[in-house]
């Protein structure tokens, strides 16, 4: 062990106990409550030191992780006591729901608009004596902690022997600022479907494409906006890393996560429309305070919203359908690091162009970006590019101010500046694909299955 290590380890551990003090001054709870969360983030912590352990690292590169991880974990702490307006609307009123209406038996009511997985969840905690806020939040940090995990997988495929880029990449998730806000902050829970989608990325590149499957299936039963990376999965069809059985598992996987809900006597119809009344409740603004491509229009400008929002989606589509029509003109070339490519313009592009997009819809943009920057610095650009614009956008949430207002020719535009570095980021993306593809040595039959440089 060398001093360094020594002292981030201490200093690591030093963080972690200081997080007792804000534990400690929640407003909800009591002792108790401090008390249950506090060891909950230990345990936690201890699952972050056990899952670098067995991917290999060694007992000197554990102790230095523990000062990100406990630092990771202060901040959380600090975070617990802050009720969203968009918690005190929906989520507090859900959970009461279940609490006064007996729990489980309470599924098959209509409640919220929040597909089965997450309404198990918020039965489950109308049983445990802890306020609903800090559980809220809680089951969102655990998946931070998955997530960070997936992270690691995913670098690790670009590494090669160097251990250092996803270790990296591990404890920088733990630390994306959007992560942290996303969950411990704002009680959302978008960590939920970016980790199971970032460990499907990683097992599909690491030759388990069942696995991969279920995995996306599972996540797009967690949150619709898993529809923005799904295409990926038909490029990893047309690379030959998947076949058409094996995508079977992703609506199988959904099938089943929907089967305790039916069991519980919830009409199958309550059950599949879920997501079709989250997509009809969208209308209404064509942009909720994200980089869209929405953004591009003055502040109170008077359009057709229907006529725009279809020009939106359509070229949602005519991205989606160039980037499956060159992978497939370039299949033989599909290595690792142009499928991540792909996964990174259709995380960025499709949110982009698509109306009715929120704050948070680019979680999963900033996860893999800062992916691809841990595993080569080409990203960089573009990770920095796209957390700076989703950052804004959460503050301008949570400030209810804009953070940036741009005025040009008398008009006012009020996430423009987002909105151009989200496009930057998308340009740069498709820049680097390009390059990619162009460089690539030779056709390598199977899709080229061995990782290459990004």
């Amino acid at each position: 062990m060398t001093p360094f290590s020594l002292s981030a380890s201490g200093a690591g551990l030093a963080l972690l106990g200081l997080s007792l003090l804000p534990l400690s001054a929640l407003s909800q709870g009591g002792l108790f409550t401090s008390t249950v969360l506090f060891l909950t983030f230990v345990v936690l912590a201890g699952l972050a030191l056990l899952l670098l352990g067995r991917a290999g690292y060694a007992p000197e590169q554990l102790c230095i992780s523990l000062l990100p991880i406990g630092l990771a974990f202060f901040l959380r702490s600090t975070m617990l006591d802050y009720a969203s307006e968009d918690y005190q609307i929906f989520l507090a009123q859900w959970a009461a729901f279940f609490r006064d209406n007996g729990g489980f038996s309470a599924i098959k009511l209509p409640v919220g608009n929040y597909n089965v997985p997450y309404l198990y969840f918020l039965a489950a905690i109308s049983y445990i004596p802890l306020p609903d806020l800090y559980l809220i939040k809680l089951f969102s940090i655990c998946f931070d902690v998955a997530l960070a995990w997936g992270g690691l997988r995913l670098a690790g495929r670009f590494s090669g022997q160097n251990k250092l880029p996803p270790l990296i990449c591990f404890c920088a998730l733990l630390l994306l600022p959007t992560v942290m806000l996303n969950g411990a902050y704002w009680g959302q829970c978008d960590a939920i479907y970016g980790a199971l989608t970032i460990h499907a990325l990683a097992c599909t590149l690491e030759g388990k494409p069942k696995t991969s499957a279920a995995l996306v299936g599972i996540a797009f039963s967690f949150k619709l906006q898993t529809v923005f990376i799904l295409p990926l999965w038909a490029i990893f069809w047309i690379a030959k890393r998947t076949r058409f059985r094996d995508l079977l598992m992703a609506p199988a996987a959904y099938a089943v996560t929907c089967v305790p809900a039916l069991l519980l006597g919830k009409p199958l119809g309550d059950v599949l429309g879920i997501y079709v009344g989250q997509t009809m409740d969208g209308a209404g603004s064509l942009n909720y305070n994200c980089g869209s491509i929405y953004s591009f229009l003055p502040h109170g400008a008077q359009v057709d919203e229907t006529a725009w929002a279809r020009l939106g989606i359509l070229a949602a589509f005519l991205l989606v359908a160039i980037l499956l029509a060159i992978a497939f003109l370039f299949r033989d070339r599909l290595d690792d690091g142009t499928l991540l490519l792909c996964g990174m313009v259709l995380t960025i592009g499709v949110p982009f162009l698509l109306p009715y997009m929120h704050d948070r819809y680019f979680f999963l943009a900033d996860v893999l970006t800062l992916t691809w920057a841990c595993a080569s610095l080409r990203g960089l650009p573009a990770a920095v590019l796209v957390e700076l614009a989703s950052l804004s956008a959460y503050l301008t949430y949570f400030r209810m101010k804009y953070t940036l207002l741009i005025y040009l020719c008398d008009q006012v535009f009020t996430m423009l500046g987002e909105s151009l570095m989200v496009l930057a980021a998308l340009v740069w993306s498709c820049l680097v694909l390009a390059k990619h593809l162009s460089t690539f040595p030779s056709p390598g039959g199977q899709g080229g299955k061995n990782p290459t440089n990004l």
